[in-house]
């Protein structure tokens, strides 16, 4: 059997393929005309909405990673060595200042009050008679019947009696102290945790930690702010571009770990005024009230600073920012065709883009239906005006 060349098994499958694509583009050009697509059988309008681009004072906020910590922190400690006799609080239970919290045993120091009671009788028994004999001593010398020295002896004796009383005194009034720190209350009112010892534990004194108290009604939240946010802040503020509250007073809300909010928003108490040589960030602290005590110490949130508003802005919705390869870009309905615009977008926001440039009041921007618009100057159809903020309107809804 003869070898057939290649070349002729390829020509028939060429010619073939020409056919069917010829074919193909003449129904489709019937098709297009008989349905009045477009002249020419070109794709038919892509149904859009548009949305008119409308400038406005914009709120914006700045989200940081923050952990909650007590109003005040205190750690219960003795001041006194001894065995522990009693703790009178339960364990993650609210207290008041004052409340009494541990006993120490107070035996060896109510009689170390008691020795210290008779030394200051006996010094003041010295004193006494040391001011007696004085007297005479004077008397004495006024009739020349004993020298100076044993004047000035006397004298003497006197100023030490009276010398030992007032060390007597002290050391009453530091074994009356010693003893009333065998009663250990709270320093502040708060959340008691966990007791670190329990009864018969000999305590030595402030080296061991008793427990921790934690104020809770009241918490902060520290965090730390990049210092190329606060850069940028300070450049754009400058421009004009964006406004800070007065003395940057900034509103806090807190954000949980589930996504909801709390209830109660707190205020920016400062922020640090050295940049950490580890982090490269400013170290802030803000102030966030907690009546009900859901809030806890230890927690990790996500802090929003609000209050700043970028004046004049536009914003845009998510889903009208594309990104092609010379940076992001929007569509624009144009004469009825769908006209490309370059933007430049700063912060994005949960709803939107805020565009710095690119855009300008009155722009008939599309927001929906850009799925249909296979390139730049493809015909759109405007389905309805979208007003400004509008939730999306499904692009399959307008082709029905």
């Amino acid at each position: 059997m003869p070898k057939v060349p290649a070349a002729a098994l390829r020509r028939p499958l060429s010619h073939s393929l020409v056919l069917t694509a010829a074919l193909a583009l003449a129904a489709c050009g019937k098709g297009g005309a008989e349905a009045g697509h477009g002249a020419g059988g070109g794709p038919p309008p892509a149904p859009v909405t548009v949305q008119a681009v409308k400038t406005a004072d914009i709120p914006v906020a700045f989200e940081y990673v923050g952990q909650l910590a007590g109003a005040r922190e205190v750690e219960v400690r003795a001041r006194v060595s001894g065995i522990l006799a009693k703790r009178h609080f339960t364990e993650g239970s609210a207290v008041k200042k004052g409340q009494l919290l541990f006993t120490l045993d107070a035996a060896p120091f109510q009689a170390a009050l008691a020795k210290a009671d008779a030394a200051v009788a006996s010094s003041e028994a010295r004193l006494n008679q040391a001011t007696r004999t004085l007297e005479r001593t004077k008397q004495l010398g006024e009739m020349k019947m004993i020298t100076q020295r044993e004047i000035d002896d006397a004298i003497a004796a006197e100023g030490i009696a009276r010398a030992d009383v007032a060390s007597a005194k002290a050391a009453r009034q530091e074994a009356a102290l010693n003893l009333s720190y065998t009663r250990i209350d709270a320093p502040i009112g708060g959340v008691v945790g966990r007791a670190e010892v329990s009864e018969g534990t000999l305590v030595t004194g402030p080296t061991m930690l008793l427990a921790s108290l934690t104020q809770s009604d009241t918490l902060k939240v520290r965090f730390a702010i990049a210092d190329t946010d606060q850069l940028r802040w300070r450049t754009e503020a400058a421009a004009g571009q964006l406004k800070l509250p007065a003395r940057d007073a900034f509103e806090v809300q807190v954000t949980l770990a589930d996504g909801s909010t709390a209830a109660q928003r707190g205020k920016l108490l400062f922020s640090d005024a050295r940049v950490s040589g580890s982090t490269g960030a400013i170290e802030a602290e803000a102030e966030l009230p907690n009546p009900n005590g859901a809030l806890k110490a230890g927690q990790f949130v996500r802090v929003r600073l609000v209050g700043a508003t970028r004046p004049a802005a536009v914003k845009v919705p998510t889903r009208a920012v594309l990104e092609g390869p010379q940076g992001k870009y929007v569509y624009l309905a144009a004469e009825g065709k769908a006209a490309p615009r370059p933007v430049t977008v700063g912060d994005q926001m949960a709803d939107g883009w805020i565009v710095t440039s690119g855009l300008k009041d009155g722009d008939p921007l599309i927001v929906d239906g850009m799925a249909r618009i296979f390139f730049p100057g493809a015909p759109v159809q405007v389905a309805a005006p979208a007003a400004p903020g509008a939730a999306s309107a499904p692009a399959a809804a307008a082709s029905k």
